[in-house]
C-alpha cells in the first residue's frame, strides 16, 4: 500500500491550501457520515434499501445547498419475474446550480451482498486503527463520505469553484438489468462531465473495462414424495438432470478463458485480460422428503470489448440447449437478469487535470500513473452508448481492501486523499491552466441521447 498521502506541499492558492489543511482536521465528520451509510442495507440483490438511502442522502447534501430530486427506474425496464431483485429503484440527484459548467460526482449505492466470513457486523462500521470495516466502506459509499467532505470544506473555507457539482447516487451497477446512471442517461439528464467514483486508489489512467451479462437457467421438473420417486413416470428431479448441464458449463469455461482482449492489463497481472464463464449461484430443493422440482443456475459472463454480446450470450443458450437434450420431463428457461456493456476508451480533455488533482491529494508522482483496463465492469458503457465518451475513474479500492469479500474495509487516510483530490479538481484556482473549458468551450460536448438498438430496451 501506498502511505504518501495528501502531500503537504502548498498549491500556490491560499484559499485551497486553506480547504485541503480543513479536510485533515475534519475527517472524523466522513467517519460519521460513512457509518450512517453502512447501517443502511443497500445490497444487491435485493436491492430493497435505495429509498432509504436516498433519505439518508437528503438529509446530508441539503445543508450543503444542494436541491434534490428523485428519478424511479420504471419496473418494467429492470424487473424480472421470479428475479432475485425487489424494491423501488430510487435514483437521487442533487444540483447546485450557479450556471458553471456541471461536474458529475457519480456514485452506485448499492453493494454486493454479505459473504459468509465476515468476522464483523457488516451493516455496522468498526474501526481498528486507521482502518474503517463495513459492507460498502471501500465500494463505494466511503467515497460519498470523501465527497461530502471535500464540499463541506469548500463551503467552510470560502472557495471558489470551477464547475458547479451535480451528486448522482444510482442503483443496480452490481449486476443489474438496467441501472440507475443508464436511465438517467437515457432520459438525457447527466450534464457536462463526470468523474465516476467506482475505481481504485491508484495512480491509473482508466482504459476502459468489459462487459457483464447474468444469466438465470432455470429446470423446471415434477415434485412428488421422495418415497415414491424411484416409480417410473412419478417425480422428476430437477437437480439430478441439471448435472450434464453443469459439466457442459464447466467443459465451456476454459473455451471462454482463451479469449483475451487488447485492453491493457494491470501492472500486477500476469498476462492478458481474459473472458470469463462462472456459475455464480445454484439454487434448488426445499427438504428431504420431496423431489425437487426447480433448479436455478446463475451463469456470469464476462466478455471482452472485443466479443459479440449476442454470439456470446448464444453460445451459452447453445451449451444449456444441448446438454439438456437427453433429458425428456425437464422444461428449460433461460432469463437475462444483468447486463452491463463494456466501456470503451473514456479519455478525454479533463483528465490532465485530474491527473494533477490526484496528485494534490494522494502524493502521486506524474511517472507513476500507468494506463490499464480491466475484467471487471462498470454500468458507464450503457452512457457511452447515449453520447458521452468521456469518464474519469476515481475510488478506493485497493488489492487489500476486499471489495466484495469479507471484512471489506477503506482507511480514513484515503478518504482523507481522495477528499483533497476531489477539492482540487473543483477548486478554480488549481492548474487554471488545465480547465478546458476555459481555453476552448467546445471542448467539451453536451451528453446526448444516442441510438439504442432493439435487444438493448
Amino acid at each position: 500500500m501506498d502511505n504518501r498521502h495528501g502531500s503537504d506541499q502548498p498549491t500556490g492558492d491560499a484559499s485551497l491550501d486553506a480547504a485541503m489543511a480543513w479536510i485533515a482536521r475534519s475527517a472524523e465528520a466522513a467517519v460519521a457520515d460513512l457509518a450512517r451509510m453502512i447501517a443502511v442495507d443497500t445490497s444487491f440483490p435485493p436491492g430493497a434499501g435505495y429509498d432509504a438511502f436516498a433519505d439518508l442522502m437528503d438529509e446530508l447534501i441539503a445543508p450543503l445547498g444542494f436541491r434534490s430530486s428523485r428519478v424511479i427506474v420504471p419496473d418494467a425496464l429492470w424487473r424480472v419475474p421470479g428475479g432475485p431483485a425487489s424494491g423501488r429503484r430510487t435514483n437521487l440527484i442533487g444540483e447546485r446550480e450557479t450556471g458553471k459548467p456541471v461536474l458529475g460526482l457519480y456514485f452506485h449505492v448499492d453493494t454486493v451482498p454479505a459473504a459468509p466470513g465476515w468476522d464483523k457486523d457488516p451493516l455496522r462500521l468498526t474501526r481498528e486503527g486507521d482502518r474503517l470495516y463495513g459492507l460498502g466502506a471501500a465500494d463505494m459509499k466511503g467515497t460519498i463520505a470523501a465527497v461530502l467532505l471535500a464540499l463541506r470544506a469548500a463551503g467552510a473555507c470560502g472557495l471558489p469553484l470551477a464547475y458547479d457539482p451535480m451528486l448522482l447516487f444510482c442503483t443496480d451497477e452490481e449486476g443489474g438489468l438496467y441501472p440507475g446512471v443508464r436511465h438517467l442517461a437515457e432520459q438525457g439528464l447527466l450534464k457536462g462531465h463526470v468523474l465516476n467514483f467506482n475505481g481504485s486508489a491508484a495512480p491509473r489512467i482508466w482504459s476502459g473495462c468489459f462487459g457483464l451479462f447474468n444469466l438465470l437457467i432455470r429446470l423446471h421438473g415434477h415434485t412428488v414424495h421422495a418415497g415414491e420417486g424411484n416409480r417410473s413416470g412419478s417425480g422428476v428431479n430437477a437437480i439430478e438432470a441439471a448435472l450434464p448441464l453443469l459439466r457442459a458449463l464447466t467443459d465451456l469455461k476454459p473455451v471462454v478463458a482463451r479469449r483475451t482482449s487488447a485492453l491493457p492489463p494491470p501492472p500486477t497481472a500476469s498476462g492478458p485480460l481474459a473472458a470469463r464463464l462462472d456459475i455464480a449461484a445454484a439454487r434448488g430443493g426445499i427438504c428431504g422428503g420431496q423431489v425437487p422440482s426447480l433448479f436455478e443456475i446463475l451463469v456470469c459472463r464476462r466478455y471482452a470489448p472485443e466479443e459479440d454480446y449476442e454470439e456470446a450470450r448464444a453460445e451459452i443458450e447453445t451449451a444449456v440447449s444441448r446438454a439438456m437434450a437427453g433429458s425428456p420431463g425437464i422444461a428449460v428457461d433461460i432469463q437475462l437478469v444483468g447486463h452491463l456493456a463494456p466501456t470503451g476508451d473514456p479519455t478525454g480533455p479533463h483528465w490532465p487535470r485530474w491527473q494533477a488533482a490526484l496528485s494534490a491529494g494522494f502524493g502521486y508522482r506524474p511517472d507513476e500513473f500507468r494506463a490499464w483496463g480491466a475484467a471487471s465492469c462498470s454500468d458507464f458503457g450503457w452512457v457511452q452508448r447515449t453520447g458521452m465518451q468521456e469518464v474519469l475513474l476515481t475510488g478506493l479500492g485497493r488489492p487489500e481492501s476486499n471489495v466484495h469479500s469479507p471484512d471489506e474495509h477503506t482507511t480514513v487516510a484515503d478518504i482523507v486523499a481522495l477528499a483533497q483530490s476531489v477539492l482540487a479538481y473543483l477548486a478554480a484556482g488549481f492548474a487554471p491552466e488545465l480547465i478546458p473549458e476555459k481555453t476552448d468551450p467546445n471542448a467539451v460536448p453536451t451528453p446526448g441521447r444516442g441510438p439504442q438498438k432493439e435487444s438493448d430496451r
